[in-house]
C-alpha cells in the first residue's frame, strides 16, 4: 500500500527524471489534446492502469525507452500550433507507430536549449547540412513542426 510521504518522494524522483511529475505532464497532454488517459495510455502503448499508477506517483519510472520516447513527442504536440481533428488523429497514430532510439524527457533540455538559441528556421537548415542522424534529428525536434516537410 502507497503512503502520501511514499508517493511526494515518488513524485520528487519524477521531477528529477522528467523534469516535472508525470501527473502534470499527463494533465497536460490530455487538456492540450482532449484525450483521455486511456487513449493516451494507448497512443503511447503502456497499459491504461499502468500510467494511472504512474500519474498517481504509487510508480515512479517509465521504463520503456520507447513508451517515454512517445509521451514526450505527445508533450511537444500538446504545445504546439492548434491541429484539425484529422491532423491530430493522424500525428496520434503516426506517434503511435513510433520506434525512436533517442529521444526521451532528458532531450526536452537540450531541445529548450537549442530553441533559445537559435529560430527555427536555422535548426532546420543545419539538421539538413549535418551527417550525423542523431544530432540532425535532434536539432528537427528543437526546430519543431515543419510545414514544408
Amino acid at each position: 500500500m502507497s503512503t502520501p510521504e511514499t508517493e511526494a518522494a515518488n513524485r520528487q524522483t519524477q521531477r528529477e527524471l522528467y523534469g516535472e511529475p508525470i501527473a502534470d505532464i499527463v494533465g497536460r497532454i490530455t487538456s492540450a489534446l482532449g484525450l483521455t488517459q486511456g487513449r493516451l495510455a494507448e497512443v503511447i502503448g503502456l497499459s491504461a492502469p499502468m500510467l494511472s499508477q504512474l500519474v498517481s506517483a504509487r510508480r515512479v519510472k517509465i521504463g520503456n525507452p520507447a513508451v517515454l520516447a512517445r509521451l514526450q513527442s505527445l508533450a511537444d504536440l500538446a504545445v504546439g500550433p492548434a491541429l484539425s481533428s484529422e491532423e491530430r488523429e493522424a500525428r496520434l497514430a503516426a506517434i503511435h507507430d513510433e520506434q525512436p532510439t533517442m529521444s526521451t524527457m532528458r532531450d526536452a533540455g537540450a531541445v529548450h536549449a537549442l530553441r533559445a538559441a537559435a529560430p527555427s528556421e536555422e535548426l532546420q537548415r543545419l539538421a539538413q547540412q549535418t551527417t550525423a542522424p542523431e544530432l540532425a534529428a535532434l536539432l528537427r525536434l528543437a526546430a519543431g513542426p515543419s510545414s514544408h516537410g
